[in-house]
């Protein structure tokens, strides 16, 4: 029962990722082909626009947290300190020094963000809450 129910966790996850990676990689697109903007830029627009996409919709479907929202988010701005500015500063590198499509550059950076922010997400922003909002609406 608990694999199942971490199976489907993980399935929810992916799907809700896909649609962030949507919004981020068409925000990217439009920025990058419809504006002189330099890569970096292009780059960290749409991927806060993914950011709040994906956290609301994980936190009330995936990980059915009752969690603080803005404990919760202060933990994902955190994570993003971080990671962002890592990806931002290599991905300009990759594309500015060595040349790499725009594109695989944001694709790798959206795939490390995917597992990163799981196990993120898992084990430290929704630890101890999750499947809270379940067990609320039984006692209610």
């Amino acid at each position: 029962m608990k694999d199942k129910k971490e199976l489907i966790r993980t399935i929810k996850f992916t799907l809700f990722s896909i649609s962030a990676g949507l919004i981020e990689i068409g925000l990217f697109t439009i920025l990058d082909e419809f504006t002189n903007l330099d890569y970096w830029i292009c780059y960290l627009a749409a991927l806060i626009a993914s950011v709040v996409w994906n956290f609301t919709l994980n936190r009330e479907f995936t990980f059915k947290s009752t969690a603080n929202v803005p404990l919760a988010m202060t933990k994902v701005f955190i994570f993003y300190l971080i990671f962002t500015p890592v990806s931002t500063i290599l991905g300009n590198y990759l594309v500015k020094n060595l040349g790499w499509n725009d594109y695989l550059v944001t694709g790798i950076n959206m795939l490390c963000n995917f597992i990163l922010e799981y196990l993120y997400d898992k084990y430290v922003v929704f630890r101890g809450t999750i499947d809270t909002k379940e067990k609320r609406m039984k006692s209610e």
